[in-house]
């Protein structure tokens, strides 16, 4: 696997210091030791997959 960003929601979204650490620990756990995939929070934050799931509900 090889993601272009890596995208957070739900409550983890909420955690700053996610944004800054877990980036700096990514090479830790890849093959090859580098890791330059960006990790970001959903655009509509902790509610993104509430919004998701509404998009799936046909009325």
């Amino acid at each position: 696997m090889d993601p272009d960003i890596i995208v957070l929601d739900g409550g983890a979204s909420n955690i700053t210091e996610i944004y800054t650490v877990v980036p700096k620990l990514l090479g830790n756990y890849v093959v090859g030791g580098e890791c330059n995939t960006p990790v970001v929070p959903a655009a509509h934050g902790d509610s993104s997959g509430v919004r998701g799931a509404a998009w799936l509900n046909p009325l």
